[in-house]
């Protein structure tokens, strides 16, 4: 049972027990889930190597939710799990893809009207039924018919870091299989894309064979749609389907640069071969020779490149946006490296909604080699995060001083804050507070649906504040589950480049907030950027890495990320 499937379990189970009002342990399970979502490595292999003690040792999971995931992992179904569904007839993992429906709004609507999944919920939208319920209205079931108009745009695709680990198991998985000597995952996901609709997978291998024959026997293979002697494709557990070709090692290089995309890109590639007299396909560039075809380039994608007389693309810049005119001139950014940063500027902790303690979030950051990290947990508005008031604040910042004195040196801890948007924009800390932090970062999370020029002007407002620094996830989307909020980006760029102020690229997986296309536009005009993990445990400092593969969808380079540049360079840039 993959982490997936765990985490599922125990978010489902959390929710029932949210509707049974049971106190404290909902939010133990929504935790021990993230915790298990976010795992870089398969439980599975956690336990195999450490028992219960290990599952313990995970961020949020406490001994009774140990047992459960050691129950799931060894019989592959859990009872206490079963016993809530039979109470809870509730597809919570369906409806909970809708937004703003939590499992309390989930059993109302079920008592109600009997609405137990996606299709009960339409229905009773369209038969307008949800708007006659008592707190309800109109406005209530609009929102929640935008929330499954968003859920079938975004259906049949999947978050990039649900499928990381995935693909990344399954590459593992075909490097063991006898005679492969190499192994890409090529597509969408190669190129980085915030969601993946599927994944194409390329093997070199003298015993092709052997390799299918393993492909297609993973535990996780619901379906085998086609199985061949080169090529084979299967769908998963998950929903997701995966293609998997074995090429002649002279063709790899155009087969990996075809399967990578995007097909924009490789149609401008193929014209450019075409304007020579030439082919290009994913078997080779190939010109013209009598009566056949005399190949050029194929073994690998920069030799490809070069007969083309164009500098090597990074596939994450592979989106046909003008980047083959750069190549063509030579004139490519060099875009940010995935070791580059030296500092995390938006980690949380214990002392609000995070799992760790200061001093442990900064010795994994140290571990990571970071030379800085900022601590930034929520404050007094989040009251659900357990936000800290000025006086919260001020006690931090003397634990902060202990571990910076205990650390010596070897990686200094940040007095910092996510300073909550009220809704006329100003801050939910006083300034006499935020004029001592090192890092102001200013964020939205309540009154998503103000209207385009209200919302701008809110952000604005916050952003003109002297004391702010970095506004956190502008745009506040939640990838396949909440829509950006209705914002002027263009504005906000704008004033970001008037203030001085930088915005975030958010490394969490369902966030990478901002857009690869407003990173572009930022890059444009000047305006500095900051790549963060928003960890709320140490298992979530790596989502850096994402926001990383944002940035360079971007066309960042290293100048533009403030937290690539030196301890003090960096504070006086934001301070200034």
């Amino acid at each position: 049972m993959r982490n997936e499937e765990i985490a599922k379990t125990l978010a489902a189970i959390g929710s029932f027990l949210e509707m049974d009002e049971v106190a404290f342990k909902p939010r133990a399970y929504a935790r021990a889930a993230e915790a298990i979502s976010n795992l870089e490595e398969e439980t599975s292999e956690i336990y195999k190597k450490g028992g219960i003690k290990a599952l313990e040792e995970i961020p949020g999971v406490g001994a009774s939710i140990a047992e459960k995931i050691e129950e799931l992992l060894k019989t592959g179904k859990l009872q206490y799990y079963e016993d809530l569904k039979k109470k809870h007839p509730i597809n919570v993992a369906e409806l909970s893809s809708i937004e703003g429906l939590g499992p309390k709004t989930m059993q109302l609507l079920y008592k109600k009207l009997g609405v137990k999944n996606l299709a009960g919920l339409e229905k009773a939208v369209k038969d307008g039924k949800i708007r006659k319920l008592p707190r309800f209205g109109q406005k209530s079931e609009e929102k929640i018919e935008k929330g499954i108009e968003a859920y079938h745009r975004h259906s049949g695709r999947f978050p990039i870091g649900e499928v990381a680990g995935l693909a990344e198991s399954i590459k593992d998985m075909l490097w063991k299989v006898p005679g492969v000597s190499r192994v890409d995952i090529a597509g969408s996901f190669r190129r980085r894309k915030e969601t993946v609709g599927d994944l194409d997978m390329l093997v070199i291998s003298t015993r092709p064979k052997a390799v299918m024959d393993a492909f297609i026997s993973q535990p996780d293979v619901i379906e085998v749609i086609a199985h061949g002697n080169t090529k084979s494709s299967v769908r998963l557990k998950i929903g997701i389907d995966v293609d998997l070709r074995v090429v002649n090692a002279e063709s790899y290089g155009a087969a990996l640069a075809y399967f990578t995309g995007s097909k924009p890109h490789n149609v401008a590639m193929r014209q450019m071969a075409q304007d020579k007299g030439w082919k290009l396909n994913e078997y080779g560039l190939f010109r013209k020779s009598g009566k056949g075809w005399i190949g050029l380039a194929g073994k690998t994608e920069e030799e490809i490149y070069e007969k083309l007389g164009l500098e090597y693309v990074p596939p994450e810049m592979r989106e046909d946006l003008g980047e083959l005119d750069l190549a063509a001139v030579h004139k490519l950014p060099r875009l940010i490296g995935y070791k580059d940063l030296v500092g995390d500027l938006q980690v949380q902790s214990n002392w609000t909604d995070g799992a760790n303690s200061i001093e442990e979030m900064a010795l994994a950051a140290e571990k990571m080699g970071y030379k800085y990290v900022a601590i930034t947990d929520h404050t007094k508005r989040l009251a659900m995060a357990h936000g800290l008031d000025e006086a919260g604040l001020a006690k931090q910042g003397v634990e902060i001083d202990r571990v910076n004195k205990k650390l010596k040196g070897r990686i200094k801890v940040l007095k910092g804050t996510e300073c909550d948007v009220l809704k006329d924009g100003t801050l939910d800390i006083s300034d006499k507070t935020l004029a001592k932090l090192d890092i102001v970062g200013v964020s939205i999370h309540s009154y998503f649906d103000l209207p385009l020029k209200e919302q701008t002007a809110r952000l604005e407002r916050a952003m003109r504040n002297p004391n702010a620094d970095i506004v956190f996830h502008p745009t506040c989307r939640l990838i396949n589950k909440r829509e950006p909020i209705s914002i002027d980006m263009d504005r906000v760029i704008k004033v970001a480049k008037e203030t001085g102020m930088v915005l975030e690229i958010d490394g969490i997986p369902d966030r990478l907030d901002l857009k690869d296309e407003y990173i572009r536009k930022a890059v444009e005009v000047g305006v500095k950027l900051s790549v963060d993990s928003d960890a709320h445990a140490i298992a979530h400092l790596p989502f850096a890495s994402y926001g990383l593969a944002q940035a360079r969808r971007g066309w960042a380079k290293r100048s533009d990320i403030v937290n690539t540049w030196p301890l003090e360079r960096m504070k006086k840039m934001l301070k200034s």
